[in-house]
């Protein structure tokens, strides 16, 4: 591949022609591109007979050879997927956000060098927590809020306060992700089922847990935590001194009528751990999230020595002036309407193509829908099924889950899929199901 010239590159940046030159310099000097006559810059492929990595690289070469790589990489491109983690890109405000980016670094000009708050800026903590209280019910201050890089940060900053191998409970079907990041910092994980009919208490203090991980506005299995349920968690914390996380990583994203308002806003006792992010309403590129410590853990906070990590000052720069110009609650509003056209779409392409052995379960919130399939066959067999047919459904990362039979759960996300697409992968599910359903 040929790099572009000094010029072109400097327009399409907008940045200085030494600045290109310079980097042009160290790429040619460490190895990883040649100057070719009448051609210019041209980038090394290492993996072709006769190149070779420069010694200090940090590259490690892959264990396939390319035509392998490449055609799974095809394959891959022509699937349907319906992922619980993509979002709607082509809606991202990229003009706003680069105008932001570059006003907000021409205001805090003074600071550039400077390490920031280890906690987070203290600007955006008071954006923060003013959205908070109005859009999710959240009452903290800013000296509260914990800004980070993502769950993996937060958790083990948890881990560091609440102190290693706590049995903390996790509802099922849980999120698999989830459950690796506690496991890798020494939590102990301890299954439970919300359908305890009024036995939660019963069944968390029975299994020593002293510390809950809880999804209460949009659950794995896609409806929100119901009131008398809220109000049993923060009993049994209360009484057993232990604590609840609650992850509210799409709460915003109330696609039919008002966002339910936090467990947090329940509580009356300093119980509550409320974690949310910028991931799903903006963008997962900015690995950015904030968390809302009770008094008595911020109090531990500050008696550590800073092991906490913060995203890039800059983008937590921009971030404040976006939320403060009200570009961020304008974007808010743009995406609620638009993941509810793709959400009610769905639905719609599911009835008009589906048998009824097929459910839908929704509660009009999230970026994912679950399916409740009457028929002998396991959620394992059917994702298999529609992968032979060129689409990506998916299920419980619970092995037990998936291989059992009778009556799966199948989740289809719809946050980065085309209306067309859509359609066209529920007609190909039920060509592909057809045979068990």
């Amino acid at each position: 591949m040929k790099l572009p010239s000094i010029r072109s590159l400097g327009r399409q940046l907008n940045i200085s022609k030494t600045t290109i030159e310079t980097a042009y310099h160290l790429l040619l000097e460490e190895g990883y591109v040649i100057s070719k006559e009448r051609a210019g810059l041209v980038v090394v492929n290492p993996y072709l007979a006769g190149t070779s990595i420069p010694t200090n690289s940090f590259v490690r070469p892959i264990q396939v050879t390319e035509p392998v790589a490449k055609d799974h990489a095809d394959k891959e491109q022509n699937y349907i997927d319906f992922s619980l983690l993509t979002i709607d890109g082509d809606s991202f405000p990229l003009r706003i956000w680069k105008s932001i980016l570059g006003e907000s670094l021409t205001l805090h000009n003074q600071s550039l060098h400077e390490y920031g708050d280890p906690q987070g800026e203290y600007s955006l903590r008071e954006s923060l927590a003013q959205y908070l209280r109005h859009s999710r019910g959240v009452v903290c201050s800013p000296e509260q809020i914990v800004i980070g890089t993502g769950i993996s940060s937060s958790i083990h900053l948890l881990s560091r306060l609440l102190g290693e191998n706590l049995h903390i409970g996790i509802e099922k079907p849980g999120i698999a992700q989830v459950r690796t990041i506690f496991t890798q910092n020494r939590f102990h994980i301890v299954p439970f089922s919300m359908d305890s009919n009024g036995e939660l208490e019963h069944e968390l203090t029975g299994n020593k847990i002293r510390l809950l991980y809880v999804t209460p506005s949009h659950r794995p299995t896609g409806e929100p935590l119901p009131y008398v349920m809220r109000q049993q968690m923060l009993q049994w914390a209360s009484s057993n001194g232990g604590y609840i996380i609650e992850d509210d990583y799409d709460g915003e994203l109330r696609l039919s009528g008002k966002p339910i308002p936090s467990l947090q806003g329940l509580d009356k006792n300093g119980v509550v751990i409320y974690m949310g992010t910028f991931s799903k309403v903006f963008t997962p590129s900015l690995r950015m999230n904030y968390m809302v410590l009770p008094q008595l853990l911020l109090e531990k906070l500050h008696a550590l020595s800073q092991v906490y990590s913060c995203p890039s000052t800059m983008n937590q720069w921009a971030m404040q002036l976006f939320m403060s110009r009200g570009h961020w609650y304008r974007h808010l509003r743009r995406m609620r309407k638009i993941y509810r056209l793709k959400h009610e779409a769905l639905i719609r392409f599911i009835r008009s193509h589906m048998p009824d052995s097929v459910a839908v379960n929704s509660s009009g919130s999230g970026l994912h829908i679950e399916l409740s399939i009457t028929a002998d066959v396991s959620a394992e067999q059917l994702i298999e099924l529609a992968r032979q047919e060129g689409v990506l459904v998916y299920s419980s990362q619970d092995a037990q889950l998936r291989s059992a039979r009778g009556n799966p759960k199948i989740y289809l996300g719809f946050g980065g899929i085309k209306e067309k697409e859509m359609e066209r992968g529920v007609q190909l599910l039920r060509e592909a199901w057809s045979a068990v359903l």
